[in-house]
């Protein structure tokens, strides 16, 4: 268990850091950062990262917020960042998915009442899965909530009932905790991962950088376990009658072209949800909308801002 924790002095956002400790004990590196001085006060935003990210990783888009007027907070998910680990190595793993929800249900409700609102919450890929997953459940409930690029359905190029089938069998047939591939550091697996998740060659490369500089903050693959659990808490969710009953506004951001994830069942999703908006983005966009090109980032913060405007009141 992740019993305390310790970051490097030198980490960029070292100051902003703090620990947060879930119910059950395990402890979760926690960040909070004001808006940036001059700005008129919108409210409070929480982020959250997708699988395998670290707060770190997202420092200029929630610097974006910032300076929108929001005071922004996030925290790592159990089991990566600077939150521990929960199988050996960098191997990225979860026993249930649920145990994300609860995290995030109860530190949702301790962050709500340290400091009135407006709240709204922003969760990428895993932590859009987890943020609707909560909102569904009723843990949470935001002024508003936007999901980018949610992981509701993995791609998979044999479909979804025999991709969970094939990870089921190979988590039965050996340790389901074992890495379900092996990350290569070569120069053409550094760029088949770079055309999965963005466009842009320079945030690319200060990834690269930071993994390098920070390893213990970073994963590797997924545990055969997490694929598993993956695909079966996603099909839960799709499933789901409560999604009909969601009364928060959500705002959907997902990419057609979406290598990791796939965009046709969030707009399925959303399409079932009273309050749901969902801007779709072309071909010169990958899995991480947030950390695109400039002009398709740019894109997805106006429809961000527009949607926080129409359903937050301003304070």
């Amino acid at each position: 268990m992740a019993d305390s924790l310790s970051w490097p002095a030198d980490l960029p956002l070292a100051p902003w850091l703090s620990a947060w400790v879930a119910p059950d004990g395990w402890t979760h590196r926690r960040y909070d950062r004001p808006r940036v001085a001059g700005t008129v006060r919108r409210g409070r935003l929480l982020f959250q990262t997708g699988r395998a990210d670290m707060i770190e990783k997202y420092g200029d888009a929630i610097d974006h917020f910032r300076g929108r007027g929001w005071d922004v907070s996030a925290f790592d998910w159990r089991g990566q960042g600077g939150s521990g680990r929960l199988a050996q190595g960098d191997t990225g793993h979860i026993d249930r998915f649920d145990r994300l929800v609860d995290d995030l249900t109860a530190f949702h409700a301790d962050w709500t009442a340290e400091e009135e609102g407006p709240h709204a919450v922003l969760g990428h890929s895993m932590g859009g899965f987890v943020t609707l997953a909560a909102l569904a459940a009723g843990g949470i409930a935001p002024d508003a909530a936007i999901l980018v690029a949610p992981m509701l359905a993995l791609r998979s190029p044999i479909g979804q009932w025999a991709g969970s089938r094939f990870a089921r069998w190979q988590m039965r047939r050996g340790d389901p905790l074992r890495p379900a591939w092996q990350r290569l550091e070569t120069p053409e697996a550094a760029s088949a991962r770079q055309k999965r998740l963005t466009h842009d060659l320079a945030r690319f490369a200060d990834q690269q950088a930071f993994r390098r500089q920070w390893p213990d903050l970073c994963l590797g693959s997924p545990s055969w376990h997490w694929v598993a659990e993956a695909f079966r808490a996603t099909a839960a969710l799709r499933d789901d009658p409560a999604l009909a009953r969601i009364a928060t506004p959500v705002l959907m951001l997902v990419a057609q072209a979406d290598r990791l994830v796939d965009a046709r069942a969030a707009g399925r999703v959303a399409a079932r949800m009273p309050r749901a908006e969902m801007v779709a983005f072309g071909q010169g966009c990958a899995h991480e909308i947030l950390r695109e090109a400039d002009p398709v980032r740019a894109n997805a913060f106006a429809a961000i801002d527009a949607f926080l405007t129409r359903h937050v009141s301003p304070v």
